[in-house]
């Protein structure tokens, strides 16, 4: 999902560009509430004018840069408000997820998992948050990728952008959630792979609630209500 470096970028597509200023973003490289210019982008990443433009407005397309006229563009800032509506809505995408991935019967792309586990549970003895979370990442995309629900898979991408900052942040400042994460995540597995769809559902729903709860105040200290 993520590309390794500038190294990868094609000077001739936006999306590119657009990927490693998420990436960026994600990552908490560039800060909320940055400013950013299409003159300071381009001459980073050694680019003319128009892709940054159209990168940009990628961005902003997905919720990771605001835009306003006369005021220019900057990374959009993170706030209570928003981490809330964005968990509320993954408790219910993501348990249909889960579900649909356990009733599909590509019984030979869910022995993934079980290396993704494995990968899970090496991060985590590390104490390798930023590897723990692009695992986790991969994991979520088998799950999505099994549902086969084109309709989720769009109302996903539509959320996933900024859910990723939250889900990052969240493994990275408190190493109780890789811990409560990787077990429930494995349990989660064993589900989809067993094909027992409604425990797979409540399960995913119950960690990402949970997640929540635990996250919020430290949540509402850090960047506030707005």
């Amino acid at each position: 999902m993520f590309p390794a470096s500038a190294n990868s970028l094609s000077r001739a597509i936006p999306e590119g560009l657009a990927a490693l200023l998420e990436q960026e973003i994600i990552f908490g490289r560039l800060p909320p509430s940055a400013r950013l210019t299409e003159e300071e982008v381009a001459l980073r990443y050694g680019v003319s004018r128009s892709p940054v433009r159209e990168a940009l407005r990628l961005l902003e397309r997905d919720g990771l840069v605001l835009r306003e006229a006369r005021r220019g563009i900057w990374v959009a800032p993170l706030s209570l408000k928003d981490f809330d509506e964005i968990y509320a809505c993954r408790i219910e995408l993501e348990g249909l997820a889960a579900d649909g991935a356990a009733r599909s019967r590509d019984k030979l792309r869910k022995k993934a998992f079980a290396g993704l586990f494995a990968e899970l549970k090496t991060a985590a003895e590390r104490g390798d948050a930023h590897e723990f979370f692009l695992v986790d990442v991969r994991g979520s995309a088998l799950t999505y990728e099994l549902a086969d629900n084109r309709t989720l898979t769009r109302l996903l991408a539509g959320l996933e952008k900024q859910a990723l900052r939250y889900r990052f942040l969240a493994y990275l400042r408190n190493p109780r959630i890789v811990d409560l994460s990787l077990e429930d995540t494995g349990r989660i597995y064993d589900a989809i792979v067993d094909g027992d769809a409604p425990a797979a559902k409540e399960m995913t729903e119950n960690l990402i609630r949970e997640i929540w709860q635990v996250m919020r105040a430290a949540f509402a200290q850090s960047f506030g209500e707005g």
